[in-house]
């Protein structure tokens, strides 16, 4: 195959992604040539305090809005929901999802989408709601237990009962060391790192420290995890632009591109 084709061909490439969602990523970069070396700096586990969630299903009637951030959301919202014996029938309110994979996992079960931002980030999203009138709106936001506080605080601004419940958390695999040590110190270094989050972005500052990336080039999801990078002391190489794996794979094949 051609190199303009494959214009990651032989480049090691590190991806931080959680290994149960990292399957389209290593795809695409494995179809363009890349050795992909995964490196999982965050895991996905349930909430550890589930009353809110719990509280909100048993009236998830009387909200006019589902807000999800990310396909995690959508995963441990209706596994919550099924584990309680409910579904999805009493709903009758509107549906915004932040970008097209957290859209295609609510569209898989079964709901439609009514809302999402030109930008995959929150400021986006915050400013899709402008057309809408939320005031007295009860809004439910099924999310990571940590995460940026401007979607509720913005949408109650403008009016919104906004109810946050954490639907999972993230944690720091157990092997994270030693990982560091066989990917850093054995063999050819790498040339690349994917960083599709600030949470895997910081996981990997705490685990290996921003002086090992010295020569890797770093490729960033979008400018909310640059900016994580950069607040670690770490150069981004590139930035997807639209903010999604596709956009990441595709800006790294640019610039590889461009230096062959």
């Amino acid at each position: 195959m051609a190199a303009a084709s494959r214009p990651l061909e032989g480049a090691r490439v590190v991806i931080t992604r959680a290994r149960d969602q990292a399957g389209d990523l290593i795809s695409r970069l494995e179809g363009l040539g890349a050795e992909v070396i995964e490196f999982p700096t965050i895991e996905i586990r349930p909430a550890e305090d589930y009353r809110p969630l719990d509280a909100a299903l048993t009236v998830l009637s009387t909200y006019d809005w589902l807000i999800f951030t990310s396909a995690n959301g959508v995963r441990f919202f209706m596994e919550r929901l099924d584990l309680r014996g409910r579904d999805l029938g009493s709903f009758r309110g509107l549906v915004c999802a932040i970008g097209p994979a957290t859209r295609k996992a609510v569209e898989e079960v079964g709901l439609k989408v009514d809302l999402v931002p030109e930008e995959y980030v929150a400021e986006s999203l915050v400013a899709a709601f402008a057309q809408h009138d939320l005031a007295g709106k009860r809004i439910l936001l099924p999310r990571a237990a940590v995460a940026r506080d401007l979607v509720p605080a913005e949408l109650a601004k403008r009016g919104a009962r906004i109810d946050v419940a954490e639907a999972y958390r993230t944690v720091v695999p157990r092997d994270t060391a030693e990982r560091v040590r066989e990917i850093f110190f054995t063999g050819r270094r790498p040339d690349w790192i994917t960083i599709t989050s600030s949470s895997t972005a910081t996981n990997f500052v705490q685990a290996a420290g921003a002086a090992i990336l010295d020569g890797v080039r770093v490729a960033s999801i979008g400018p909310v995890t640059s900016a994580t990078i950069r607040k670690h002391g770490i150069a981004v190489a590139v930035e997807a632009s639209p903010y999604t794996i596709g956009g990441l794979v595709e800006a790294m094949a640019r610039v590889a591109s461009e230096r062959q």
